[in-house]
């Protein structure tokens, strides 16, 4: 088995993973709150811990391996959306659900085991919430429940910081009822209008941070191997996700490895609607850019890095997806991913490591170990095939060329230049890129491919 090394945010370091059960491999990551179409922001943690998943998948079994990442279908701006639209919350939150869905299937991302709802999981939260009162960790106040942050003097832990810095650089609700500006909603009245549920402190609703760990209780246990999501929800949000849990259930309680995936940019730019670079999954698949170009570009760049989305990255993407597939064409995958590709990935996700292994193998022109190294990464599957013209175009588009490839070298070693010229030029209007080096004639196909011009060369 491979060692995997994973960078733990908690500890501030990268450590070799050992689960809790090798038999019962367990990963919770914090989805999306289902009010609109997700975001190429959002798209980056499902895309990276699919990618961990396919390799938990691979060292320890399919079976030995559960994922949960939750719908957030109870929040303000839902509410805000139903108030706006005059549609009942429901219809929003399984319209929207079933667009995530679809979008991140369009990426390759495998569904998780599991997908709760929050509004599932109430009946959980309220008993949660009670064992925090109960053992002096969250207190009732005019129809609201907090978490006391001064009753748990771990809280910081994650995010690394003191809790007189925390108030000092974040927006902190100023509340009448708080006895301390940092204490957080763990349940909060709803009026007529608002969606709500009976409880002890009246009819309400969960506040945010304590959806994630009492469905993870529920589904998981007390312990768990690895809790995933973006850099941006590490505080507040996970800091307390983890304060309340470990209060709760025991300081080694909740999850054992805390990753993050930086953010996302656009040409260089924060993601912004006031610049014009602010777009869905949904508009970059509308707009012709295959899911597969997308998952590459993403892939392309290591998790704990910013990432910047540019368009030359996915026309990059493409001419090589193009050329992998082409080399791939009606190959059966080898019965083992490369180690190189493996070991990659087992060093903290590298990604962009394990693409590079894997033009190493196009290189060497090992269709059948490409095929089965670049699955781990979610690439060259059927599930994402039929958007090239190479696999349209039949299985022989690989061997013609370096046919022709072969043909050219012959004419230029008899000095019959005419026919190299020809066969240069035939290259050049089908659409593929030849490049001589000192080991030979490498090429790609370009977006404009027609295998139909290769005919009569």
């Amino acid at each position: 088995m491979t060692e995997i090394k994973l960078y733990n945010t908690k500890t501030r370091s990268k450590q070799v993973f050992t689960p809790i059960d090798a038999r019962n491999v367990r990963m919770y990551v914090c989805g999306p709150t289902v009010y609109d179409r997700a975001h190429i922001g959002n798209a980056r943690p499902v895309i990276v811990f699919d990618t961990l998943y396919r390799l938990l998948r691979h060292e320890y079994g399919v079976e030995h391996v559960k994922y949960a990442r939750n719908f957030t279908d109870v929040d303000d701006k839902i509410n805000a959306r139903a108030a706006e639209t005059g549609r009942d919350i429901r219809d929003i939150t399984d319209e929207t659900i079933q667009w995530f869905l679809d979008d991140m299937g369009a990426l390759g991302a495998l569904e998780p085991d599991f997908a709760p709802r929050a509004t599932e999981y109430i009946d959980q939260m309220v008993a949660m919430t009670q064992e925090l009162i109960d053992l002096g960790h969250a207190y009732a106040a005019e129809g609201h429940v907090l978490f006391a942050v001064e009753s748990y003097d771990k809280y910081g832990i994650l995010s690394g910081r003191s809790v007189d810095d925390m108030i000092a650089g974040s927006r902190v609700e100023v509340a009448p009822y708080k006895r301390n500006p940092m204490d957080f909603v763990l349940w909060k009245p709803s009026d007529e209008k608002t969606p709500g549920w009976e409880s002890p402190w009246g009819r309400g609703r969960p506040g945010w941070h304590i959806e994630c760990s009492a469905m993870s209780r529920e589904l998981f246990g007390d312990r768990f191997d690895i809790h995933g999501g973006g850099l941006d929800l590490a505080f507040p949000h996970h800091e307390n996700e983890r304060a309340q849990s470990c209060a709760c259930c025991g300081e080694n309680s909740y999850a054992q490895v805390w990753m993050h995936n930086e953010m996302l940019q656009v040409e260089g730019k924060k993601m912004s609607k006031s610049l014009g670079n602010f777009f869905s999954v949904r508009e970059l698949l509308d707009r012709g850019i295959p899911g597969e170009v997308i998952r590459f570009v993403y892939l392309s760049t290591h998790y704990r890095k910013p990432m910047d989305w540019t368009d030359k990255k996915a026309a990059e993407a493409e001419a090589t997806l193009r050329k992998w597939r082409a080399l791939t064409a009606g190959i059966e995958p080898a019965a083992n991913a490369a180690s190189a590709v493996v070991a990659c990935l087992a060093d903290d996700l590298n990604t962009a490591g394990a693409i590079a292994a894997l033009h190493d193998l196009a290189r060497a022109g090992d269709g059948a170990g490409l095929k089965a190294s670049a699955a781990l990464l979610g690439l060259l599957g059927d599930d994402l095939g039929g958007w090239d013209v190479v696999a349209a175009a039949g299985d022989g588009v690989s061997a013609r060329i370096e046919a022709l490839l072969a043909d050219r070298a012959a004419a230029r070693g008899a000095k019959d230049w005419a026919r190299a010229d020809q066969l240069r030029d035939g290259f050049a209007a089908a659409g593929v890129a030849v490049k001589d080096t000192a080991d030979g004639a490498v090429w790609e196909l370009l977006p404009e491919f027609d295998a139909t011009k290769l005919e009569g060369l």
